[in-house]
């Protein structure tokens, strides 16, 4: 039985045009946070930015419904 914060993000996750590549790109950001490296922040900045650009880019309406 999943609890209603699964439930919420897995509709989430179904939503997006390319779940897989969102999931990666998620979890390269939390493994880049906690491995150091030399220039502080430039890194996880650019996953934070590409995780929400994922997290944004929906599938388009037509796709959806030819499915």
């Amino acid at each position: 039985m999943a609890t209603p914060l699964i439930d919420a993000l897995l509709n989430r996750l179904a939503g997006l045009r390319f779940p897989q590549l969102f999931a990666l790109t998620a979890a390269l950001f939390i493994v880049d946070l906690l491995v150091p490296d030399p220039l502080p922040f430039a890194d996880e900045i650019l996953f934070g930015l590409l995780t929400v650009l994922f997290g944004s880019w929906k599938k388009r309406r037509g796709a959806r419904m030819q499915r």
